[in-house]
């Protein structure tokens, strides 16, 4: 739900992917929005008595209404939380790979803000909230964070231009940005098929697809290598 109310005024569901403390009780909060990234602050939040506390956190899906002034920043001047992720705060390896989301897609969103980016990480928390295999869910994250920033895998042609065949065995070559036929290349039909469904479809339409451990990590490793 995003709901520009007035040139003012907006209504959005967010993710805060970055809150710092401002002052004695106020709170800078990064969010990921349907609308972009928008930077706001939530005044009095760190107050005990706070009616917007408890309703900001990390790792929770949260409906935000903000008052946009002369201010660089917005005012929260309502939130209620929609979802609450907490099987990822009782698990180090969920909540690292969280925070790299947070990370990488903050990153991003200053160069390219994306509205994108919001579906990347509300997919994303929900399957490693729900428990689907970590390599899984970052390698779709990777490649699609890329993919959004404009930075999208060839899947279809090589280094010369031909179309990638499901007979050839190919590497990846970085600094050429394309795959180079090899005949004991680590990429063949399986994985570049994975790749490509990675970049199409849902990750809740991923998962559903049965793959072996070392494809899963075959591709773990190319998307971690073209976002370093």
């Amino acid at each position: 739900m995003s709901i520009n109310t007035s040139n003012k005024d907006y209504r959005t569901l967010g993710y805060v992917i970055r809150r710092t403390n401002y002052g004695e009780a106020d709170r800078i909060l990064n969010l990921i929005t349907p609308l972009g990234k928008k930077t706001v602050i939530a005044k009095g939040v760190r107050k005990s008595k706070s009616k917007l506390a408890g309703n900001i956190e990390l790792f929770a899906l949260t409906d935000f209404n903000v008052h946009q002034g002369k201010s660089e920043f917005g005012v929260v001047t309502g939130a209620k939380m929609i979802k609450f992720y907490g099987e990822i705060l009782k698990d180090i390896n969920k909540m690292e790979l969280s925070g790299l989301f947070f990370k990488e897609i903050g990153k991003l969103a200053e160069s390219s803000d994306n509205p994108e980016y919001f579906e990347i990480i509300d997919q994303g928390l929900y399957e490693i909230n729900n428990g689907t295999d970590l390599r899984l869910v970052e390698a779709w994250f990777l490649l699609n964070a890329g993919r959004a920033s404009g930075e999208e895998l060839n899947l279809y042609r090589d280094i010369t231009g031909e179309a990638l065949r499901e007979d050839k065995k190919y590497n990846y070559n970085v600094n050429e940005e394309a795959f180079t036929e090899n005949s004991s290349g680590n990429y063949s039909a399986n994985e570049i098929k994975m790749l490509r469904l990675c970049e199409k479809a849902k990750l809740k339409v991923v998962k559903k697809v049965k793959f072996d451990d070392n494809l899963i990590e075959k591709v773990l490793f190319l998307a971690r290598t073209v976002n370093r």
